[in-house]
């Protein structure tokens, strides 16, 4: 049975998901064009914005990431949220 998760869960997941498939598109673009310096802005901006939106969501619904990627808080609630594959 799947947790019942407030909005707000789905609205970051998916504001993240964009933010994030965009950083991605931009690393691939940037591989071939390293001097557009529009696009190295456009990418640090979005890393940004990526990173404000991972800490909002992680202080609302648990860490997104192993590995020393993502705090926790005490006690270990690593396994208090559900994996974002199980929403």
């Amino acid at each position: 049975m799947k947790k019942q998760l407030p909005d707000t869960y789905y609205i970051l997941m998916e504001k993240l998901q964009a933010v994030d498939f965009a950083l991605i598109d931009l690393t691939l673009y940037l591989d071939t064009h390293p001097k557009d310096a529009e696009a190295v802005q456009q990418f640090n901006d979005l890393a940004q914005q990526s990173m404000h939106i991972r800490q909002e969501f992680e202080q609302q619904f648990g860490p997104l990431q192993q590995y020393g990627n993502s705090y926790v808080s005490f006690p270990f609630s690593w396994k208090k949220a559900p994996w974002p594959w199980q929403v």
